[in-house]
């Protein structure tokens, strides 16, 4: 099963080599994962919740909320371990009223053999039959990699309303083939009142190209996604529900939850109950109907966040999902925000 699956991930990850320019529909999907422990136990349900170093990939108007500088880090294995999923992220407060911020993003298939040179066609008919064998020596491997790198910027005009922008740099790898890409994030983020917030985030705003070596270029289209999240006291703690919608325009009428026309509509949902500002429980709701579990823990200076996701049933064999984070605050005041 775990080769099937690592054949089947070479082939989808390489699906793009072929020639020609084309509005590839899942040719960014790599980017539409998530991250963060806490943000991914809410079901991604995050766009205006968002108030740590992940605004950068979520929304990048919330990071005006930060008051320290901060370091994400993220790692997350699918798949039965075939997939390697990371992320980092860094971010500043910028004099009073602005932030900025530097993100890293992998998605990686490592150590795939290729054997193309490594069969002996004993009798020479060039037929893979029972006298052909396999020189373990010239067995070579390769890599299928996504990187994305998010340099952010944010601003708060005033204390209910901040923008924000992405500019992202791709490469994509798969053997002796490359891409590479260049795309903008733009991002708002909107309290009406105390405790409710509104949030936009739209996604390859202007349209992503992705070129590949082989001469085929691809085209990724926005994703507007929306949100909304509340804060109310209960029992001493904070609850916290929020919901969000992805919004696509790529004519997904299969593979989202509802659509109109061209225009698919995926949403996710999430509550969150933080005790005193000490342990944190989410579940979450994502867009691929999957419920996701999550826990926090905060410590001075460093909060863990851990969420928790099934692919599928036991007789799918395709294991369960548990992402961790860790997020560092150097909460002195000779960095705080000014």
């Amino acid at each position: 099963m775990k080769r099937i699956l690592l054949i089947v991930l070479a082939v989808l990850l390489g699906s793009s080599l072929l020639s020609g320019q084309t509005v590839a529909t899942y040719a960014g999907e790599f980017m539409a994962i998530g991250v963060g422990g806490r943000a991914l136990g809410l079901g991604g349900s995050y766009v205006s919740l968002a108030s740590d170093a992940t605004a950068s990939y979520w929304n990048p108007a919330a990071l005006t909320r930060i008051q320290y500088p901060e370091i994400v880090l993220m790692h997350d294995e699918r798949f039965g371990n075939l997939l390697n999923y990371d992320f980092a992220s860094v971010a500043l407060p910028y004099g009073t009223h602005a932030s900025v911020g530097i993100s890293f993003l992998r998605l990686g298939v490592d150590g795939i053999p290729d054997t193309r040179n490594a069969w002996i066609d004993a009798n020479g008919n060039g037929i893979f039959d029972d006298n052909n064998r396999p020189d373990y020596d010239k067995i070579s491997f390769f890599n299928a990699a996504d990187w994305a790198v998010y340099f952010s910027y944010a601003q708060r005009l005033n204390p209910s309303f901040s923008y924000g922008a992405n500019v992202k740099l791709i490469r994509r790898d798969i053997a002796d083939h490359h891409a590479f890409g260049i795309g903008f994030d733009a991002g708002l983020l909107y309290s009406p009142y105390e405790n409710l917030s509104l949030g936009v985030n739209v996604q390859d705003i202007t349209t992503t190209l992705i070129a590949w070596s082989t001469g085929r270029n691809e085209l990724v289209s926005p994703t507007l996604k929306l949100g909304a999240s509340y804060a109310l006291g209960l029992f001493g703690g904070r609850l916290s529900p929020t919901v969000d919608v992805d919004m696509r325009f790529e004519n997904r009428r299969f593979a989202s939850v509802a659509h109109v026309g061209p225009v698919s509509l995926d949403p996710r949902a999430g509550l969150e109950f933080d005790f005193r500002n000490l342990v944190a429980l989410r579940v979450g709701y994502s867009d691929i109907k999957q419920v996701t579990l999550g826990a926090g823990l905060h410590l001075r200076k460093l909060d863990i966040d851990y969420s928790f996701a099934r692919f599928g049933t036991e007789s799918d064999n395709l294991g369960d999902t548990h992402r961790i984070s860790l997020r560092f605050v150097i909460e002195e005041e000779k960095f705080s925000r000014r």
